[in-house]
């Protein structure tokens, strides 16, 4: 199981709803207490984090011509 935006989302809310029960692709898991929550939702963070800075590097180049020919 890849883990996704969606996943970091799921853990965000139930930290802020105080809940101790997470679902992911359908499976339901209970954390015992907050702070393993909160170990979870930066062990995903770190993971859904790294993915996108693999994508490589977002450069663009742009080439202005103008009418004199410049």
């Amino acid at each position: 199981m890849a883990l996704t935006q969606t996943d970091l989302d799921a853990l965000d809310l139930a930290i802020a709803r105080g809940t101790l029960s997470v679902e992911f692709d359908g499976r339901k898991h209970t954390y015992q207490t907050t702070s393993q929550l909160i170990a979870a939702r930066d062990h995903v963070a770190r993971i859904v984090n790294a993915g996108a800075l693999n994508r490589g590097p977002r450069v663009f180049g742009f080439r202005f011509t103008t009418t004199r020919g410049d």
